[in-house]
């Protein structure tokens, strides 16, 4: 039998002609790329003119050369020093900002400003930012050794610069104050989608501050933290522009990061483009690693703790359908 015509609407194929432009754009500037990586990462290509690019008889060789190399470790090692360095004081900063903000026992006036001034860092260019810390902590004048110097704390100027433990601190405050601005947004736009009725009913039975930012702010935004600590996450380890524009990866490799170390391979002098890639390769596996890990730690549980139940939902979503037909909704 033929279906009768309903005169129904199909919306869906509009759907997905909007969406095609960014379909082939995600393919060609973002999926190619990364499967070529991967490929390449198996391959001989290297310097400025290879001959003939081929699989090389054990695949792995490039990845294990990286895996064995001091140089990988020691920037790895790196990233993560520098990343939790920087991320720890930024996230707690951003929540302190974001319960301050959006406490409305506090009343504060002209919010907008403080938020314009506090998120300005993170449009500021890395290029520029690079340059004003050298600047500050340049050898043997700055302004950081001349008020160190006239307060007494320093006999003489100090070149802070050639030191691995306050270069790396540099790095790692230089991406706390560029990031802490947007994360604190984040999180405010976060705890704007609360239902206010839920603060209403806290204030009502007389809730403190720091019960309601601990035991209703934070469990409402848990996906806003895994995105924030997701995001940071794959950030952090593809930290490029400031350890490359600050001091190079120096002093002695102190703040080499894997993604200077990659670009170190593939364009400064090496050309080892099969052992970029494969270092690339290995730092995707290793993001996607922790990722999974974060969002099995935060994901959404029910009132039993075992997770969502997609099979009940669906159910559920079934037999919703099933009485909008019986009583007649389209």
């Amino acid at each position: 039998m033929k279906k009768k015509k309903t005169g129904e609407v199909r919306y869906a194929k509009y759907g997905y002609i909007f969406s095609l432009p960014f379909v082939i754009a995600f393919l060609i500037f973002q999926l190619y790329p990364v499967l070529y990586t991967a490929f390449i990462g198996f391959t001989n290509l290297k310097g400025v003119v290879t001959p003939e690019v081929h699989i090389l008889d054990n695949p792995f060789e490039n990845f294990q050369q990286v895996l064995t190399s001091g140089s990988f470790k020691t920037a790895l090692g790196n990233t993560f020093f520098i990343w939790i360095c920087n991320f720890i004081p930024q996230l707690g900063l951003a929540l302190l900002l974001t319960a301050w903000f959006t406490d409305r026992r506090w009343k504060i006036k002209g919010q907008g400003i403080y938020k314009v001034l506090i998120y300005m860092p993170n449009i500021i260019t890395a290029a520029t930012i690079a340059i004003l810390f050298k600047a500050f902590f340049d050898y043997p004048t700055s302004p950081v050794n001349d008020i160190l110097v006239s307060v007494g704390i320093l006999e003489k100027a100090n070149n802070f610069l050639i030191n691995k433990g306050v270069a790396r601190g540099i790095v790692a405050f230089i991406q706390f104050w560029m990031w802490y601005g947007y994360t604190m947004l984040i999180l405010i736009s976060g705890v704007l989608g609360i239902n206010p009725e839920i603060f209403d009913a806290a204030e009502v039975d007389g809730a403190s501050r720091s019960q309601v930012f601990f035991q209703i702010t934070l469990p409402n935004i848990k996906t806003i933290m895994l995105f924030t600590l997701v995001t940071s996450l794959i950030g952090g380890l593809n930290m490029f522009d400031i350890p490359k524009l600050f001091l190079l990866g120096g002093p002695d490799n102190a703040t080499l990061t894997t993604s200077v170390y990659i670009y170190n391979q593939a364009f400064s002098g090496s050309y080892l483009y099969n052992r970029a890639a494969a270092a690339s390769m290995i730092m995707f596996v290793i993001i996607m690693f922790f990722s999974s890990i974060l969002f099995f730690l935060l994901r959404e549980k029910d009132a039993d703790g075992y997770g969502t139940d997609f099979k009940k939902i669906k159910k559920q979503q079934k037999a919703a359908k099933k009485a909008a037909r019986k009583g007649g909704v389209a």
